[in-house]
């Protein structure tokens, strides 16, 4: 169920319910049963390596209790009461994404069910009734437990769009009451969060990332499309995306770009292409693919002159982003000192909207690019 038809977190619970209830043919959704039906010591609330997820996240993960708790402190308050909202704990406005199991229906809740979980384990993984007890067993497949009702997140776009509603979009009315803007980045952010899963299901970082970009694109140009007055920044924020996406194909968007945002008028063809770029991006990746998008994208200091400085600015703001994930996949650079310590100055450059320096950023771009150049194995767009 994409969360470009239904956003918010209480559509990706309801996706998982309406997702689970089809594939098995039920008359009725499944049950969420809760993070304890996972806690266990022979399940994954044990202290082996293999056993410890229960643990990683109900101790270490800031899902477990952060975004809960964020709803009852001054801040919220005050975004709330800009708002009109009385209580930002109960409201589902605030608690889709805070608390997105405030919105299970009554009777969809097991016994050991608690609202107060923060965003739990079957808030990514799908509500638990129909693949809880036999999720383990050697003899079934991922498309065993896909019909089960279990989200497959080895699927980087199954993973994207589990992630997206919650880290990319804010309401417009909400931002300008003072929630902060959010930049939705799935393999930087999976890479901060404590890792309850091993590292062979995690797949390429830089595949991940662009991924992540492609359908972030398409919940911006969703979001535009609803919004009743159209919001500055989101269009500005939305164009520098498909600047970059348009850079990594390696194609020459001049034209394109330009013939992507005036489309948008007559239908949602943005959004669809984000879609199908992100879909088949999940499908196949190798280093030289990291490597060619880390070197056309490094080559687009052209790009931040003749242009405002909001435009060159959002640019800035999503390709530092890039660039630090494509140099974190490649193992050659992940250490490159030189590499690191420009990089690190790109992202203070780019720290700032209203102070944004087209030129110096421009500068210190090509700088970087010529630092790839001199590289061994060296980085080449062939």
């Amino acid at each position: 169920m994409s969360k470009t038809i239904c956003r918010q977190a209480a559509c990706l619970v309801a996706g998982a319910v309406f997702a689970a209830g089809v594939a098995r043919g039920a008359d009725t959704p499944v049950k969420f049963l809760g993070a304890n039906s996972c806690a266990s010591s022979s399940c994954h609330g044990g202290g082996g390596a293999n056993q410890n997820q229960f643990l990683v996240w109900s101790l270490k993960d800031f899902h477990s209790q952060r975004p809960p708790a964020t709803l009852a402190t001054a801040r919220a308050k005050q975004i709330a009461d800009a708002l009109g909202i009385k209580d930002p704990v109960a409201d589902a406005r605030c608690s889709v994404c805070h608390a997105p199991l405030h919105e299970v229906p009554e009777n969809l809740r097991g016994d050991d069910f608690k609202i107060s979980e923060g965003v739990s384990c079957e808030s990514c993984h799908g509500p638990a009734e129909n693949w809880l007890r036999a999720h383990t067993r050697h003899d079934w497949t991922r498309a065993d437990r896909a019909a089960a009702g279990m989200r497959d997140l080895q699927n980087l776009y199954v993973r994207a769009n589990t992630c997206v509603a919650c880290h990319q979009n804010v309401d417009a009315d909400i931002l300008a009451a003072g929630h902060p803007e959010l930049i939705f980045e799935l393999d930087g952010q999976s890479m901060a969060e404590p890792k309850h899963w091993s590292a062979e299901k995690n797949g390429s970082g830089a595949q991940a990332w662009l991924v992540g970009q492609a359908v972030a694109l398409r919940e911006m140009e969703w979001q535009i499309s609803r919004e009743p007055k159209a919001d500055k920044k989101l269009i500005a924020r939305r164009d520098a995306m498909v600047w970059l996406l348009l850079t990594v194909t390696g194609v020459d968007s001049s034209y394109q770009l330009g013939s992507l945002l005036d489309a948008r008028q007559d239908g949602p063809i943005i959004q669809q292409w984000a879609d199908n770029f992100a879909r088949a991006a999940a499908k196949n990746w190798k280093e030289e693919n990291s490597r060619r998008a880390l070197i056309w994208l490094s080559l687009t200091s052209a790009s931040f002159q003749n242009v405002s400085s909001e435009v060159a600015a959002r640019r800035a703001e999503r390709l530092v982003l890039a660039l630090d994930r494509l140099v974190a996949a490649l193992p050659d650079l992940k250490q490159n000192e030189p590499v690191q310590s420009q990089l690190n100055q790109l992202f203070k450059l780019a720290q700032s909207i209203p102070d944004f320096d087209s030129a110096k950023f421009a500068g210190a771009l090509a700088d970087f690019s010529s630092t790839l150049t001199r590289t061994n194995p060296p980085v080449t767009a062939n």
